[in-house]
């Protein structure tokens, strides 16, 4: 049988959120403090995992063998196996879909209880969660951005499942340059209502049959707009319209031209949207300031949906990875073949028992550590910025999850290529086949670098905006609390591993202080080294992030006794804190050196040259 058992662990899951995150701190605010205790989010996850284990995962088989199919016409023109409709029923039914949107309702569960449930579904199908994630960013922008009458007329079915909603940014040639957004956008009688006339693509969920309607976040420019982004202006359009009283009307001449053939993600349908190709296409301009002087508040308002799917693409590629660990570690556990290097004439051992391949597995099973602890970290931090009641620790909040986003969506992105093929890797030829899981998952996680921005946009941005945000003093607490933690918390059962740390944190300074002098003198020399620079910090965070959970396990191992059933974990834990520090975390300093030799050939090189 094609594609893959699920065999997600949650025990490192439930140590991240239950006992290192500082969950009762965050359970103590207004919005969860009449609702939720530490120990309840036991019975989401657990629920959850069996949805993921029983329902979707058994149905990523279609997903990924028959995927979406382009049938035309303005009803669904993108239609599903029929499994599909029962995993989004059963995730719906479930409460594990879209209704985590909704961050004003009474008793709604913190987003950091969202990020576990969310790489769970991931893990068990990378194809399926667009089907009900992408809708969850649109419900964001709705209720922080539109009008009460905007959210009274989309957000109950949309947070109900019965909707689904995505966004409209990129077009045909334009790529990720948003500001050369050619839709146009012209005003009627009505105030805020306008026609929609323009061609968008690759639109994640931008049709399929496992919702009665989908409402679409669409750019576009208003008559007089100012080029560029500044420009820009931001629509809900429906394929159906939507009445005053919430029914559905017509079709609204949203057409769907076509899906893209893709290397993965078959069960997720990829559209090419028109909008008014009858001249009949409606939008309403979200929220109630219409454009002035040619200024639209699309690209803020957009922001709100990209940078929470920044976020959940982390998540995304953390799910896949984590698969094709556990897969690998199976395997591994089970294939008999060589002999161990120290006893070359004993009986043949399984694969695990061989030094290179414990390392591929220990290399895997840190990164994921680390990557979801940044993560999680970064999602709590979400949370707080919303919560809590001091007007201070929300601004803190929401500066580290700014600059912490980034490194979310690119470094756990670019990781999870690189360690799929780990997983692969592990299994030696089998691996190459598609009966095998990390196969399928090596081709659905190559998306997750390109979406939301490129990784390289993201290192732009990270070496940009998020160093000089607040004068720079944003990203300079960032850099000081990785330092004070360092100093503070030396442990001798970690002397080696805080050593290391101090070394790599002196190197990331030096790497942050170039980046600092080519700021004007040398813009070019910031460009070739941005990714290289955000690899560093993730790094270096990640592993600040580790020796904290290390300290933690280590304590908490001094208290057991030797046959209990947490003592593995607990070793296992500590285990992969060394490793990511004294094998992960060292690759700063290459990235150190490279950066002072100030090597310019890949700029000098002719453009003939490179044949």
């Amino acid at each position: 049988m094609p594609h893959y058992n699920y065999l997600y662990q949650t025990r490192d899951i439930k140590f991240q959120i239950k006992e290192w995150l500082d969950m009762n701190t965050l359970l103590s605010y207004d919005g969860y403090k009449d609702y939720y205790g530490v120990d309840d989010i036991d019975a989401f996850l657990d629920v959850n995992a069996k949805i993921s284990r029983d329902v979707i995962c058994p149905a990523n088989k279609d997903s990924d063998e028959i995927g979406m199919k382009f049938v035309g016409g303005e009803e669904h023109a993108v239609v599903s196996p029929d499994s599909f409709k029962t995993v989004y029923n059963t995730v719906i039914e479930a409460g594990v879909g879209p209704q985590f949107g909704d961050r004003q309702s009474e008793g709604r569960m913190p987003l950091a209880w969202y990020a576990p449930i969310l790489e769970q579904q991931a893990g068990a199908s990378p194809a399926m969660v667009m089907l009900w994630c992408l809708t969850q960013g649109a419900t964001t922008v709705l209720q922080f951005e539109g009008t009460k009458k905007q959210q009274q007329l989309f957000l109950p079915n949309m947070f109900s499942g019965q909707w689904g909603g995505t966004m409209g940014l990129t077009e045909p040639g334009a790529g990720s340059e948003v500001g050369n957004c050619s839709t146009k956008a012209f005003a009627t009688d009505t105030k805020g209502l306008y026609k929609i006339k323009g061609l968008k693509c690759f639109i994640t969920s931008g049709d399929h049959d496992c919702v009665e309607n989908i409402i679409h976040l669409v750019l576009a420019k208003t008559e007089g707009a100012k080029a560029g982004t500044a420009g820009i202006s931001l629509f809900i359009v429906p394929k159906f319209w939507v009445n005053d009283d919430g029914t559905m009307g017509a079709w609204n001449d949203v057409t769907t031209v076509g899906i893209e053939h893709k290397l993965g993600l078959h069960g997720s349908s990829t559209c090419t949207l028109a909008f008014g190709e009858n001249d009949n296409c409606l939008g309403w301009l979200v929220g109630e300031e219409l454009p002035v002087d040619g200024r639209g508040k699309g690209m803020a308002q957009m922001f709100r949906y990209m940078n929470e799917e920044r976020l959940n693409t982390g998540l995304f590629s953390l799910g896949a990875l984590g698969s094709a660990y556990y897969a690998a570690l199976d395997y591994a556990k089970i294939r008999i073949q060589g002999r161990k290097s120290t006893d070359l004439k004993g009986p043949q051992v399984r694969i695990i028992e061989h030094e290179d391949v414990r390392r591929m597995l220990l290399l895997q099973k840190s990164c994921l550590e680390a990557m979801r602890a940044l993560i999680y970290t970064t999602y709590y931090y979400v949370d707080m910025s919303h919560e809590a009641s001091d007007p201070a620790e929300r601004e803190y909040a929401d500066d580290m999850f700014m600059i912490n986003n980034p490194l979310c969506k690119a470094y756990v992105s670019d990781m999870a290529w690189l360690l799929t093929q780990e997983a692969i890797q592990v299994h030696g030829g089998y691996g190459f086949m598609e009966e095998y899981a990390p196969a399928s998952l090596a081709r659905d996680c190559k998306i997750y670098s390109l979406w939301e921005g490129t990784n390289f946009i993201q290192a732009q941005d990270f070496t940009g905006r998020k160093f000089t945000m607040k004068n720079g003093e944003a990203f300079k607490k960032w850099v000081r609390e990785i330092g004070d933690f360092i100093a503070d918390k030396k442990n001798m059962s970690f002397a080696a591993e805080f050593a290391m740390m101090t070394d790599a944190l002196a190197s990331f300074e030096a790497i942050v202080a170039m980046n600092a002098d080519w700021q004007d003198a040398n813009k070019q020399l910031k460009q070739l080294f941005a990714t290289r620079t955000l690899h560093a910090a993730a790094r270096i965070y990640c592993g600040k992030l580790m020796l904290e959970q290390g300290l933690l396990a280590a304590s908490k191992l001094a208290e057991l006794a030797d046959d209990h059933f947490d003592v593995n974990f607990y070793k296992g834990k500590i285990a992969s804190v060394k490793f990511y520090i004294m094998n992960v975390v060292p690759e700063i300093f290459g990235y150190e050196k490279a950066m002072k030799a100030t090597d310019t050939s890949a700029i000098d090189i002719p453009e003939e040259a490179f044949m």
